[in-house]
């Protein structure tokens, strides 16, 4: 229970908090968790509601869009886009936790290493797939992360899950080392497809370098560090990172568009059905306002009407 003082302190904290709608393209460092990224940005932007879409590995750097306010309604949609990682894989070592932090399992002596041997190999590895998820992963068993298990020893049985490799080209081989861009769906773990690729070849691999490059139609190139975001306090002020934000319609640019009249948006806001019959495809889409503002993430349906799945203000 808090106290009056530790309730009037409390209160008065999350007073000063503000409210803030967007997106920030955050590039994370390697040694920092997801969570704790999130809490810095928080911090930094002194925001009242954040949230990432979806967890990129501690050992991971790169891509994390970070979603204020009324954005985190988007971030569903994010959490199932397509992916692209750049990834450097070890040939010859296996570890606990498909990286190199693990405990060493194997070592193995490579001396045949190739582009002609693992571009043959690649092929068995794209289109749709049954991949097992690594015992290191943020996946729960019974409310507890896997990788909680794996720290103690304990290994339980996973359900293998269908993914998709839309791509998987490799870039360079340099000694029993190999780089590759992987395009990928969600769900998919780079450290189990270095294991299984290690497996094909022979001398069991593991990965020594991630790096989230793309997701959905974000791109590192445009995101920011920490020290990009202090910079930008320096020169500008707080108020100024609100310049670094994007709306939330630029989570669903895949998806098609339509204006509402004034009547349309005053009844998809009461929760109605409005008719449709415009000959677009059945699906999401992306609705404005009668003043353009980005209304909310809407549905096509079958009877030719259409309805509101959220809502989204101001953001």
């Amino acid at each position: 229970m808090l106290g009056k003082f530790s309730l009037k302190k409390f209160l008065k904290m999350l007073k000063s908090k503000k409210k803030i709608n967007g997106i920030l393209l955050f590039d994370k460092d390697v040694g920092q968790s997801s969570n704790r990224a999130l809490q810095k940005i928080k911090s930094i932007f002194g925001a009242q509601k954040a949230g990432h879409t979806g967890t990129l590995d501690v050992l991971a750097s790169g891509l994390l869009p970070i979603c204020f306010g009324e954005s985190t309604k988007v971030s569903q949609y994010l959490l199932g886009a397509r992916k692209t990682y750049l990834s450097e894989f070890r040939f010859g070592l296996t570890t606990s936790s498909g990286d190199l932090e693990g405990e060493v399992l194997t070592r193995e002596r490579v001396d045949s290493l190739s582009k002609e041997m693992i571009s043959v190999a690649l092929s068995k590895f794209l289109g749709p797939l049954e991949q097992v998820p690594p015992m290191y992963s943020a996946l729960k068993q019974k409310g507890v992360p896997l990788y909680r298990l794996a720290r103690q020893g304990i290994s339980v049985e996973r359900k293998p899950r269908k993914i998709e490799i839309f791509r998987f080209e490799l870039k360079s081989v340099s000694g029993n080392s190999a780089t590759f861009e992987i395009d990928c769906s969600k769900g998919t773990y780079v450290r189990q497809l270095a294991a299984d690729l290690g497996a094909e070849l022979g001398f069991g691999a593991c990965v020594s370098f991630l790096r989230r490059e793309r997701l959905g139609g974000f791109d590192v190139k445009n995101a920011y560090t920490v020290r990009a975001l202090e910079k930008a306090v320096e020169r500008h002020g707080v108020a100024g990172l609100g310049r670094l934000l994007l709306s939330s319609d630029n989570a669903l640019a895949e998806l098609p568009s339509k204006s509402l009249s004034a009547e349309e948006s005053l009844k998809l806001g009461r929760g109605q059905q409005v008719v449709d019959i415009a000959g677009h495809p059945l699906g999401l889409i992306r609705l404005y306002d009668e003043k353009g503002m980005f209304f909310g993430v809407g549905e096509r349906l079958a009877d030719g009407c259409l309805r509101t799945r959220r809502l989204i203000r101001g953001a």
